[in-house]
């Protein structure tokens, strides 16, 4: 089971930008479609965005399209999630998450088995 450590969380005003990160340990990053999800405090966890093992498709809650952007680079094992035009309603704990199966595409509905500990994002008004 791979370890994802997320980092690049923090404090940013309404409008700014924050860009989230997840390396991955263990072989076969490239495998896996990635995921990133966040909760909310007195909020279920829900799906944020995800890309496919390739990096060719990605997906969006409806939420952040058109703000977040989700990418990876399968060389460093890492997958990121740039977030521009926060808004305080962003402000959750971010977690990003790995496929249990080769070859997906990252949807909302994929099986994501392994969790990284999660980075917080503020979003102040």
């Amino acid at each position: 089971q791979a370890q994802l450590v997320e980092s690049g969380g923090g404090l940013v005003q309404a409008g700014g930008s924050l860009r989230l990160s997840c390396t991955a340990s263990g072989p076969g990053f490239s495998w896996y479609a990635m995921g990133w999800f966040r909760q909310a405090p007195g909020k279920e966890r829900e799906f944020v965005a995800g890309t496919s093992f390739t990096g060719f498709r990605t997906y969006y809650a409806d939420s952040v399209k058109g703000r977040f952007t989700i990418s990876r680079d399968n060389a460093k094992s890492t997958v990121y999630l740039q977030m521009n035009s926060l808004k305080p309603e962003d402000t959750a704990i971010y977690y990003c998450a790995r496929d249990r199966v080769i070859n997906g595409m990252g949807t909302p509905e994929n099986d994501f088995g392994s969790w990284g500990q999660g980075t917080q994002v503020t979003v102040s008004s």
